[in-house]
């Protein structure tokens, strides 16, 4: 790692009022910090032009004056840091870190309380948090609520998912500013655990664009220790003030100094391709906690998953037990119900294939004991994470899955029971090593225990950290369901190869996404790390699945391989069942060969709610993959494919949209094409409504004959 650090201290000499400027390291950023009658302040510009108006800053604490007014600046700081680190799996092969930094040292007068608030400013944006040094005047504190400001220059057009603390699982709200109010109740849509706190209430990642163009980004990075930001809107005013989740008592969080919060973010620019490519949410977290990262690897697996999802299957061995209690029901003398999908036979059916195709691991739900009445029931002792059902043979499949060469994916559904989850995490662990599992989905579905607490409080945050660092000991990566939304720290800890935290695949089997989902999640949830997303749905017709459910997949075939490479994560899932795929193994070729961690990353078209386009290239070879995603509108995109090495010829296989295709009425149309390319090829490719393509870009130096015969598309 390549490190420039460059220190200054201004010290008192400076006025306790004064205004403070800070430059991005190329300029085109500028934060002004004030002391405005004794209330901390900012602005941020981007290119002179207004993004954040000036906001104040601080936070109400529980049974003591607020740390909001009396403010003087005691001292200042400067630094500039210019590093460039490797991510253990990733976007890029390495991540410059370039900032420059004002530490504002404040002091309460009457209370002599000590607040700092440390700016970060790049060259994507801006970062800052509060900081509270040991001191002999605060040292236990709770904060009652979070005031700080982000005061918009204007109605901005939002894309916006409901406030809530306990779930992200919304389609996204496309509208202005000043009409989420009326747009609210519409919004917020049935879930399993769901509590909303405002009409004006929106989560982060928030995107926005102004009527000028500038695009907008409000999240938080490295949420460790504190509670989960929302942002309330003053509708009237169109300002943005932070708003805490609450635990069981209504307080938001409890702190012993030193200590700080996380950091608050915005990201800006004029193209909407800066906001994709962004690593200022990566930048703003610790450096990775493990010294051994050889464990931890990129994931492509199937699942006997989408089969109980769509109602085909279930996850419960019997319907005979409307009661369970662990260890004491006998699972043996009960009569199965013959539709659990858990069983033998039919997780080595899965093995066969995903072993065939070269996949690294097979998910197993519904393979523990438990699920006649797991949900719903504020049931504590809900789950031991060792004991199979009956039919699901534990040590053969261990040593089936080895024979194969494939891995066996372990799956946690805690049922909210979190203080059950936590005594039996050691033991739970332990017995995935015993049985050959590296890596563990875990779920979170319905209200949490202790009860009364929320999925996105400061218990919860500090729980999900626990396991994942718990899960580190044991070498064992962590996809986590249903946790609070991701803020960056797969940089610290790498084993957090995957989160939901938003409305994925499965709700197209519960009626369906909106069609331009994929084509915002990038800019928002994406923005805090990878989404375990689940695509690859050949048949988007679920009755018939399940002849019961009439939902229908909101997608193309075409698209849903794009999403690999549009949907960031080194763990990817190829969702649906093996005979679908067999029947169209063409298609299925592009999942088996699409890479999951990459040197390169490069956005080639990009505008939220409509389309994006990315190219990668994959980690360690020249090897690169483009994906793209489009909304309800048929679209043509037009492609340069100078980022290809001059002095190669490559083989590009093109999976697109046919003519008439169209995510409702032909979702299955589509093509399979081959060429030859270089770097001064061009090509026009077409997405059809709710469609998109996928394009493999493969270095075949060494077998040129699989170029024999290839027409050359043509060069400018």
């Amino acid at each position: 790692m390549r490190t420039l650090a460059i220190v200054f201290f201004l010290g008192t000499m400076l006025s306790a009022y004064g205004q403070h400027t800070l430059n991005s390291p190329n300029g085109k950023f500028k934060m002004v910090f004030t002391i405005e009658k004794g209330r901390p302040t900012y602005a941020l510009e981007l290119n002179d032009s207004p993004v954040i108006a000036k906001s104040f800053l601080g936070l109400d604490l529980l049974d003591t004056e607020s740390l909001l007014a009396q403010f003087q600046i005691v001292d200042t700081q400067r630094t500039t840091l210019d590093e460039t680190w490797e991510p253990v799996l990733g976007e890029y092969k390495e991540i410059r870190n370039h900032y420059n930094e004002l530490l504002v040292a404040m002091e309460q007068q009457g209370s002599n309380r000590l607040m700092h608030i440390r700016f970060r400013l790049f060259n994507d944006g801006l970062g800052f948090r509060y900081e509270f040094p040991e001191q002999p005047n605060l040292t236990y504190f709770i904060v009652e609520d979070e005031r700080t400001q982000f005061a918009m220059t204007g109605d901005h057009t939002a894309f916006w998912i409901p406030g809530d603390y306990d779930t992200q699982e919304y389609d996204y709200t496309h509208s202005k500013l000043s009409e989420i109010r009326g747009k609210m109740k519409k919004a917020i849509t049935p879930n399993a655990s769901q509590t909303s706190f405002s009409p004006t209430g929106v989560q982060t990642a928030l995107l926005m664009k102004t009527d000028k163009g500038t695009y907008i980004n409000i999240h938080e990075a490295a949420l460790v220790d504190y509670s989960c930001m929302h942002l309330e809107l003053d509708d009237d005013n169109l300002v943005f003030e932070s708003h805490l989740t609450p635990d069981a008592l209504g307080n938001m969080a409890y702190m012993q100094t030193p200590t700080q919060t996380p950091w608050r973010t915005v990201i800006a620019s004029n193209k909407a391709s800066d906001i994709l490519l962004s690593t200022l949410t990566l930048n703003l977290n610790e450096p990775c906690a493990y010294e051994d990262t050889s464990w931890i690897k990129p994931v492509k697996y199937m699942g006997v998953w989408w089969e109980m999802i769509t109602g085909k299957g279930s996850w419960a061995y019997t319907d005979a037990l409307n009661s369970v209690k662990l260890g004491k029901t006998n699972y043996v003398h009960t009569l199965p119900n013959r539709t659990h999908s858990a069983n033998t036979d039919n997780v080595k059916d899965y093995l066969d294939f995903a072993s065939q195709h070269g996949f690294d691991a097979l998910l197993v739900e519904g393979w523990n004991e438990g699920w006649e009445d797991w949900f719903g029931k504020s049931k504590d002792y809900v789950f031991d994470f060792m004991s199979p059902y009956p039919d699901f043979d534990i040590e053969e499949l261990e040593l089936y899955a080895q024979d194969k060469g494939i891995a066996l994916m372990m799956h946690h559904e805690t049922s909210g029971s979190v203080r059950n989850y936590e005594r039996h995490l050691d033991q739970a662990y332990a017995f995935m090593q015993q049985h050959g599992y590296n890596s563990v989905k875990s779920g979170y579905v319905g209200d949490i225990i202790p009860r009364g607490e929320y999925h996105y409080g400061q218990w919860m945050v500090d729980h999900y950290l626990y396991a994942l660092k718990k899960a580190g000991a044991y070498k064992i990566m962590v996809n986590a369901h249903e946790a609070v939304r991701p803020t960056g720290l797969s940089r610290t800890y790498p084993n957090l190869i995957g989160n939901e935290s938003a409305r994925g695949t499965e709700y197209e089997a519960f009626g369906g996404n909106k069609v331009d989902h994929t084509t915002i999640l990038p800019f928002t949830r994406l923005i805090g790390g990878p989404m375990d997303y689940t695509p690859g749905i050949f048949e988007m017709d679920v009755s018939k699945l399940n002849p019961k459910n009439k939902s229908w997949v909101n997608s193309t075939l075409a698209r849903q391989l794009a999403l690999y490479v549009t949907m960031y994560s080194p763990l990817q899932m190829a969702a649906d069942l093996p005979e679908h795929y067999q029947q169209h193994l063409d298609a299925f070729q592009f999942i088996k060969e699409v890479a999951l961690d990459w040197d390169v990353t490069m956005v080639l078209a990009a505008e939220p709610g409509d389309f994006i386009t990315y190219a990668r290239k994959e980690k360690g070879k020249d090897n690169w993959f483009i994906g793209n995603t489009n909304d309800e509108n048929p679209r043509t995109s037009k492609l340069a494919f100078d980022f290809l090495d001059p002095e190669k010829t490559y083989l590009l296989t093109l999976y697109r949209d046919s003519k008439d295709a169209h995510y409702k009425n032909n979702p299955k149309g589509y093509a399979v094409e081959k060429f030859k390319v270089g770097s001064r090829s061009k090509l026009q490719v077409y997405s059809a409504p709710g469609g998109g393509f996928a394009i493999s870009i493969l270095d075949v130096t060494e077998q040129p004959e699989k170029l024999k015969g290839l027409r050359r598309l043509k060069a400018y």
